[in-house]
């Protein structure tokens, strides 16, 4: 008997309020997701079997430094030097000098006396969280976290609390319930991946502090994106180096490669390369994946054009989404919602986008709450301002003819 007998059935068991099963998504012409593409541009299109030419606005190559010539150079000479694979795990047979070097950048660009690479983002937050907390101690963490900081508090098997989101009384409360634990670790978003919205981190930092807290930020959609060299959220509200114990990023979005990071000191990334299940026991990165990923931090210093682009790219579409009427949430970034509140709506629309050139995906129910159905639109620095404008016309008229505008 096959394990999974009927999809809709394990779907539905799964995912008991969920919009509709995959097969009503494919009846309906409403499914998109997996979609492949065969060809990606460095002006933020793509080509897609069935579809054609794309403006890519579902992406977070959120500086346009996908195909960036120095950067396919950089992997290109990686893989001639050390191949294709590592064969083995970072502790043991896997290590190269490119992995070392990568961590150097990386520690450098964040300030810190150190960092720890690994295969994704999510297997570092997975990986940390639970290595650093344990049974009798406290995490703490934002009700709108992604889904890889709270499974993180959920594996380390401490006391799990979650607070309202971006909400400092409801932290405060939950620091005060946590205050007979021995440990405690506050663990955040820079940015709110479904509302764009920026974390308080001035008032979370002070609240860790009165509190006798580590702080952990996952900087997933803020490197490359917050401060005025794109260093992140420590930069964006000019706070010291060390105000975040624990800083967390990815390599695979406005990065264009692949992996997570740890940055911070040198006894949390000792600890963390002996102790962290998911580095111990996972094979080491590619040579290719780490040299594109030190090409794109020198990139970001040198090419500071790409982060003012992004942020006149980011005005124009939310000007003109905002000016027809659309709610745009609380963003402060290139993330924008597109609020629909009716699912099949928010369905429909993308659909209609897509039909007409748009690589773009609504977000509904069970990821986001009910009744926040949205298009979820990021920007990039490398759309032209004519491709922006077609996608706000077309957005636009697609709402107009569903009545959601």
């Amino acid at each position: 008997m096959p394990i999974v007998e009927d999809l809709n059935t394990e779907v539905a068991r799964l995912h008991p309020d969920a919009f509709l099963s995959i097969e009503e998504h494919k009846r309906q012409g409403l499914y998109f997701w997996l979609q492949a593409a065969d060809a990606v541009t460095a002006d933020g299109h793509v080509t897609v079997e069935g579809y054609g030419d794309m403006i890519m606005l579902g992406s977070y190559s959120y500086l346009g430094l996908n195909q960036h010539p120095l950067i396919n150079a950089a992997a290109k000479e990686a893989i001639d030097r050390y191949g294709t694979g590592t064969h083995g795990s970072r502790l043991l047979a896997g290590t190269l000098e490119i992995h070392d070097r990568l961590e150097r950048a990386i520690a450098e660009f964040k300030h810190t006396e150190a960092a720890v690479t690994f295969t994704t983002g999510y297997v570092a937050n997975l990986s940390v969280i639970s290595s650093l907390m344990g049974k009798g101690d406290a995490v703490i963490c934002d009700k709108s976290n992604h889904a890889s900081v709270i499974d993180g508090c959920l594996f380390s098997r401490a006391e799990f609390l979650r607070y309202l989101h971006n909400d400092m009384h409801s932290l405060e409360n939950r620091l005060r319930e946590a205050s007979h634990c021995p440990q405690k670790l506050v663990a955040v978003d820079a940015v709110f991946s479904m509302e764009g919205d920026i974390v308080n981190l001035p008032e979370v930092s002070a609240l860790c502090k009165k509190y006798g807290a580590y702080l952990m930020v996952d900087e997933a959609h803020s490197i490359g994106v917050l401060g005025k060299n794109g260093t992140g959220i420590e930069e964006h509200f000019g706070l010291p180096d060390d105000t975040i114990d624990v800083k967390m990023g990815t390599l695979s979005k406005a990065i264009p490669s692949s992996g997570g990071y740890i940055a911070g000191s040198g006894n949390l990334c000792t600890f963390i390369k002996h102790a962290a299940r998911g580095f111990v026991y996972s094979g080491a990165p590619s040579a290719a994946s780490a040299a594109a990923a030190i090409a794109a931090i020198g990139l970001i210093r040198q090419e500071s054009w790409r982060l003012r682009n992004l942020r006149e790219n980011t005005l124009f579409l939310k000007s003109k989404l905002f000016g027809a009427g659309f709610d745009l949430g609380v963003t402060q970034t290139p993330i924008l919602p597109v609020m629909c509140r009716d699912t099949q709506k928010a369905a429909h629309l993308a659909r209609h986008c897509q039909k007409n050139g748009i690589y773009i995906h609504a977000i509904y129910h069970p990821t986001v709450p009910k009744g926040k159905a949205r298009l979820r639109a990021a920007v990039l620095a490398c759309h032209s301002i004519g491709d922006l404008d077609y996608c706000a016309r077309t957005i636009i008229q697609g709402a107009k003819d569903l009545g959601i505008l």
